[in-house]
C-alpha cells in the first residue's frame, strides 16, 4: 500500500498549537531577533581550546557549541567547500569527526574504519588507517542500519565502539590498537552504535538492540587497560541496576525496592530492552552522568502491563560506581516505541527568577523537558512538534496525560498517532548557544498507524510485536529545524523541510547555526531568526552532526558527513539493502520520493570562508 502524506487529518490539541504553531505551511515564524538572557552551558569542555573537538558533542554538557566566531551572518554567504574526503564506505554516516591539534579523526559505519588525517599537509594525507576485526554477522543483526555515532579522545587515545559489540582504544599518534574489549554478545542481538565518552579515566559505553529482546546495560572501562570496571543493567533487581541508598527519584511513584522487576509481568524484564544507544552527558560538579534508555520490548504493550521501569527513561548515575542516583520515565509503559535515548543538554537557566541547574531533553514522545539535573524534577514539559497521543504532562507527577484513543494494544489498529515511532526527534542531536540562550533542534513531522501483535522471544532474532506504517504529519512538510526557548517552553522560529531533519545541529559564537537535510543540503542559518545564509548540495543525505575547528592556517572550518542511512536510510525507495530484513514498516512508502534527490554515499565535506 502506498501511504501518502495526509493533509489536515487531525487537529492539534490547543497546547500543541500554542507551543509549536501547528499549521500546514510557513517558513520562519518569529520576530526578527530573539534571545533568552541569563543562560549558560552547565559544564566546561575537557579542555579550553575552542579550535579543537575532543568529544562527540564537544563538551560534557552535550551543547555542541563552539566559541569560534570567524564565520558570521555577515560573511557566511562566502562559505565554500574547502576540501573533501571519501570514507570508502556507504550506509549511514551518523556522528561527527574529532579534531585534536592538527589531526582530524573519522570513524565510518561498519566496518568501523578509523582514519587520522593530517591537516597540516597539502592534500590532507592520512597519518594512519585502522581497520579492526569486526564480525560480519553484526550487519544482519543491527536493527536500524550499521551506523556509528563517533569516538572520543582522551590521554592520547581514540576510543570508539564496533558494531559487533567490542570497544577499542587506538593510539592517536600511530593508529596502533591499544586494547580491545568485548562488551556485547551479537548472538543475543546486542550490537553497539553509540559514541562513548571518557569521564575521570573511565570509558562509558552502552548497548544497542532494543528490538531484539536484549537486556539493556551501561558500563565503564578503564581507559588505560580496557578492563571493565562496572556494569549496571537498566532492568531487573536493584543489585543488578546498582540501586541502593543513594537512589532518590523525585516522584513518589518511582520509589520502592526492585521496581525493575515488579513493574514487569513475570520474568519479562529479562528480555525487556531499555538499551543505551544514544548520547551521554556529564556534570563534574555533581559527579553525575546522564543517559537515556530505549523502548521496552516487545512493542506490543499488551504483553508487558506495568510501567516497565527503567525503559524509556532518563537516568543519572555516579560514573565512579555506576550507582543510580535518580531516574525518570518520560513515557511510562511505552506503547509507541518512544525511546528516551536522546541527548540531555546540561545548562543553567533562569527559571521563575532563579538560576537553576537543568538538563534539557527533547524526547522522542514529542515533549521538550526542562528538568532539575540534581533531582530529576520536571520544571517544564511542552510539545515541540505536532502531536496527539497526549494532551500534556502533569508536573505534579511528571506523567503524561494519555489520549486513550491513541493507546495501542494487541489486535487493535490505531490510526494516525503523532509523532510516529521515529519520534518528534530521534538520534539527531540538538545544539545550544549561550549567546542566544536558545536550543537548535532538528525535528520530524511524521505520524503512524500502529497495531500490536503477539510475539515470542527467540534469542538473536527480532522481538517486536507490532506493525507501524508511517506517513507525513499535518501540513506540507515532514521535518522542521527549530529554535526553542526552554525557559518558557516555546518555539521561537522554524524552518520547514520536505523531509525529516535527521542531521545534528552545531551552534557557534559567530551566531551561525549549521544543519543538513535528508535530501542532501548543508545549511548555515542565522541563530537569531533562522534566515538561511548559505546552502550547498552535498550529494548524499546528511544524517551526521556538523562540527567546527581551527585549521593550522588559523581559519575556522566546518565539517560534516554526507552519507544517508540510519533508520531513515532504510526507507529510501529502491535503496533498501537485502541484508537488513528487520524493518517492520512498509518499505519505501514513508518517504517515497526521497530517492529522487539522494542516494547512499560516504563523504566528508569541509567548508570555510
Amino acid at each position: 500500500m502506498h501511504v501518502r502524506a495526509v493533509r489536515g487529518f487531525l487537529l492539534c490539541v490547543a497546547a500543541v498549537a500554542a507551543a509549536t504553531g501547528c499549521r500546514a505551511s510557513g517558513a520562519n515564524t518569529s520576530a526578527d531577533t530573539m534571545s533568552v538572557a541569563g543562560t549558560r552551558i552547565g559544564t566546561a569542555p575537557p579542555n579550553d581550546k575552542d579550535g579543537e573537538w575532543l568529544l562527540p558533542a564537544r563538551d560534557y554538557a552535550s551543547s555542541r557549541y563552539s566559541g569560534l566566531a570567524q564565520i558570521t551572518p555577515a560573511n557566511a554567504k562566502n562559505l565554500h567547500v574547502s576540501w573533501t574526503f571519501s570514507t570508502g564506505v556507504l550506509r549511514g554516516h551518523e556522528g561527527q569527526p574529532l579534531v585534536v591539534g592538527n589531526t582530524m579523526y573519522i570513524i565510518t559505519p561498519y566496518p568501523n574504519v578509523a582514519y587520522a588525517i593530517d591537516l597540516t599537509q597539502p592534500g590532507f594525507p592520512l597519518k594512519w588507517k585502522y581497520r579492526p576485526e569486526n564480525a560480519q554477522a553484526a550487519v544482519g543483526i543491527a536493527c536500524c542500519d550499521v551506523v556509528n555515532r563517533g569516538a572520543s579522545f582522551a590521554d592520547g587515545k581514540i576510543v570508539y565502539n564496533l558494531l559487533d559489540g567490542h570497544t577499542v582504544a587506538v593510539d592517536a599518534a600511530t593508529g596502533t590498537e591499544v586494547w580491545r574489549t568485548k562488551m556485547g554478545d551479537i548472538n543475543k542481538g546486542e550490537t553497539i552504535t553509540m559514541a562513548p565518552i571518557v569521564v575521570k579515566g573511565k570509558v562509558i559505553v552502552g548497548s544497542s538492540g532494543g528490538e531484539m529482546g536484549v537486556r539493556g546495560w551501561i558500563a565503564a572501562l578503564d581507559l588505560a587497560t580496557g578492563k571493565e570496571l562496572w556494569r549496571a543493567y537498566n532492568l531487573g533487581p536493584d543489585a543488578d541496576m546498582k540501586v541502593g541508598p543513594r537512589f532518590k527519584p523525585f516522584y513518589p511513584q518511582d520509589r520502592g525496592a526492585n521496581l525493575g522487576i515488579s513493574s514487569w509481568p513475570g520474568e519479562s524484564w529479562k528480555v525487556g530492552g531499555a538499551v543505551v544507544w544514544g548520547w551521554i552527558s556529564y556534570d563534574p560538579a555533581l559527579n553525575l552522568i546522564y543517559h537515556g534508555t530505549s523502548n521496552p520490548g516487545p512493542w506490543n504493550g499488551s504483553q508487558r502491563p506495568g510501567d516497565n521501569k527503567w525503559s524509556a527513561a532518563i537516568i543519572a548515575r555516579d560514573p565512579d560506581t555506576g550507582e543510580m542516583v535518580w531516574a525518570f520515565q518520560p513515557t511510562p509503559h511505552d506503547i509507541w516505541d518512544y525511546d528516551a535515548v536522546n541527548e540531555n543538554i546540561l545548562v543553567d537557566l533562569p527559571m521563575s527568577g532563579t538560576t537553576r541547574k537543568v538538563l534539557v531533553h527533547f524526547d522522542r514522545n514529542g515533549f521538550a523537558y526542562t528538568m532539575d539535573r540534581a533531582t530529576g524534577e520536571v520544571l517544564l514539559a511542552k510539545p515541540f512538534v505536532p502531536m496527539n497521543w497526549s494532551s500534556g504532562v502533569d508536573l505534579k507527577t511528571g506523567r503524561p496525560n494519555v489520549n486513550v484513543d491513541k493507546a495501542t494494544a494487541e489486535g487493535k489498529n490505531v490510526k494516525d498517532i503523532c509523532p510516529s515511532l521515529e519520534g518528534g526527534k530521534n538520534q539527531q542531536p540538538a545544539a545550544f548557544s549561550p549567546k542566544t540562550g536558545l536550543f537548535y533542534v532538528p525535528t520530524n513531522n511524521l505520524c503512524m498507524d500502529f497495531e500490536g501483535r503477539e510475539v515470542t522471544y527467540i534469542a538473536g532474532t527480532p522481538y517486536i510485536g507490532g506493525n507501524a506504517p508511517e506517513k507525513g504529519g499535518p501540513g506540507d512538510y515532514k521535518g522542521e529545524f527549530i529554535a526553542w526557548d526552554a525557559v518558557h517552553g516555546r518555539k521561537v522560529w522554524g524552518i520547514k523541510e520536505p523531509f525529516p531533519v535527521w542531521s545534528g545541529a552545531l551552534a557557534t559564537a559567530g551566531d551561525v547555526i549549521y544543519y543538513g537535510t535528508l535530501d542532501g543540503w548543508f545549511k548555515a542559518v542565522d541563530a537569531h531568526n533562522g534566515t538561511v545564509l548559505y546552502q550547498f548540495k552535498v550529494g548524499s543525505g546528511v544524517v551526521g552532526a556538523p562540527m567546527t575547528y581551527t585549521g593550522p592556517d588559523g581559519k575556522q572550518y566546518v565539517a560534516v558527513y554526507a552519507g544517508i542511512g540510519g533508520d531513515m536510510g532504510l526507507l529510501i525507495a529502491g535503496d533498501v539493502a537485502a541484508n537488513l530484513p528487520y524493518d517492520v514498516r512498509e518499505r519505501g512508502t514513508t518517504l517515497p520520493d526521497l530517492a529522487r534527490y539522494t542516494s547512499w554515499g560516504g563523504m566528508l565535506f569541509v567548508f570555510s570562508l
